[in-house]
């Protein structure tokens, strides 16, 4: 989360105005409470929701929000559930036995999606989030191959992680916080991991490789099959012998529907483990993530706690412990309530608005595309050459009709290419797209008739 320092002094004082209106409801001489510390009296619930409400119109609105892969709209009947569910903490399990249950139909849910064996008992949890998921999945490749490297007696003090420059922040953020080098592969001309590229990278110290389906930069899938096989003849020419971690966070929930020729999941003997978002394509609202295992073996239970809590004894792995059950039981209405065709359908739908919109965006002009949604529903784009505007023009242009279009460099060795991204969601009709277009159309000619652009400088829209 992001970090927030204590303000004190003058500053720590300011106050926070009321509404006229909330006044009526208040003591005459209550105008105004403090704003960062706690007033001396409450206020009606209904003074206290407003001054809230009134707070967050300033944030943008999360349904013209191209930047997220996060779901953003559920069914009426999925709102009343998360309702009824958020004061169950899903960690009692003793308490909550049915909420529990629902997890473990979610888990083997999941793992019949991604192809889990039968005979090899895939093993999961659900988590916060990918962030948490990641975290998990490469702790466990760093104990298994801690207790390899010990039962030969070899050095255990220099562990690494080869990956894309290309990925997600936190498997950088896992490196540093579980002293494991990261050993970040340049990309291109590719945008993303190759395994030409991973495999020069690996050594007797490599804990595993990650490969990423659905990248936040362009929406490509990695080649794992591809890296898997360079692997395998790596470990039969007598070098290590490195698993792989698909972190599948958007792609996890895409590919099983509308891919599915697409070999990338635990038919691939060298997968080990697999994370995916149930609040992105998985389709619940933020809270919400998955890893599977491909064994249990591959789950060290040196990781595992056995924990006497509330009654009950239950195995955990988590870096989270009291949360509520609300997202879980989301996953588990969203399977019940959409099954495989269901899902298909959403799937299928988001692309062809994604490859629509790509295809409707070269076709403007000043736009090249870098990728077309291939993969997950996403796509990315840059500005032409010769064009007097930035990128970080037009993503600010556009927010004058509110849209969030985040504009950024590519990783390194790319990092001279900046772009726009847009991510289609399931809540992204084809008259929004359309919409989105006109938008985009009219932001051209206003920004071709201004004098001056602003120079292209540390501006930036998006952090990943």
């Amino acid at each position: 989360m992001a970090l927030h320092r204590h303000v004190s002094g003058p500053a720590g004082q300011a106050k926070l105005g009321m509404r006229p209106q909330s006044e009526f409801q208040l003591p005459a001489e209550v105008a105004e409470v403090p704003r960062l510390r706690l007033g001396p009296r409450g206020l009606p619930p209904d003074a206290a929701y407003q001054v809230v409400h009134d707070e967050l119109l300033l944030d943008g609105n999360a349904r013209l929000n191209l930047a997220t892969f996060v779901t953003t709209w559920m069914d009426r009947q999925a709102d009343m559930l998360i309702a009824e569910c958020a004061p169950k903490n899903i960690i009692d399990k003793d308490e909550y036995p049915q909420t529990a249950e629902l997890e473990n139909r979610c888990v083997n849910v999941i793992a019949e999606l991604w192809n889990a064996s039968g005979a090899e008992q895939a093993t999961g949890c659900s988590t916060t989030g990918s962030s948490e998921a990641c975290m998990l999945g490469g702790l466990a490749l760093k104990w298994n191959w801690r207790r390899a490297r010990a039962a030969a007696g070899a050095p255990t003090d220099r562990p690494n992680l080869v990956m894309g420059a290309n990925v997600q922040v936190v498997w950088e953020k896992f490196c540093r916080y579980w002293d494991v080098e990261a050993r970040l592969v340049p990309v291109g001309p590719a945008t993303h991991l190759t395994a030409e590229a991973a495999v020069p990278h690996c050594d007797e110290d490599t804990i595993g490789v990650v490969a990423i389906l659905g990248s936040t930069f362009d929406g490509s899938y990695e080649p794992v099959l591809d890296i898997a096989n360079a692997l395998d003849a790596l470990a039969a020419g007598g070098g290590p012998d490195v698993p792989i971690h698909v972190d599948a966070a958007s792609g996890g929930f895409v590919a099983p529907f509308i891919d599915p020729d697409l070999v990338w999941d635990f038919r691939i003997p060298r997968v080990a483990s697999i994370n995916a978002s149930g609040h992105k394509y998985g389709l619940v609202y933020p809270g919400v993530g998955w890893v599977v295992w491909r064994d249990a073996g591959r789950l060290p239970e040196e990781l595992v706690f056995k924990v006497d809590y509330l009654g009950g004894e239950m195995p955990t792995f988590s870096l989270n412990f009291s949360r509520p059950g609300a997202q879980v039981a989301a996953q588990y209405y969203n399977f019940l309530r959409l099954g495989f065709d269901g899902y298909r359908r959403v799937m299928s739908a988001c692309r062809d608005n994604a490859r629509w919109l790509a295809q409707q965006i070269g076709d403007l002009g000043p736009f090249e595309l870098v990728s077309k949604g291939a993969g997950i529903p996403a796509f990315a784009f840059r500005i032409k050459e010769g064009v007097p505007y930035t990128v970080y023009d037009v993503s600010e242009a556009v927010r004058t009709r509110g849209w969030l279009m985040p504009a950024y460099r590519l990783p390194p060795n790319l990092e001279d290419i900046a772009v726009l991204r847009i991510v289609v969601r399931d809540d992204m009709s084809r008259d929004l797209a359309k919409v989105l277009i006109e938008d985009l159309r009219r932001t051209i000619k206003r920004l071709e008739r201004q004098p001056e652009v602003m120079a292209e400088s540390p501006r930036t829209g998006f952090h990943h």
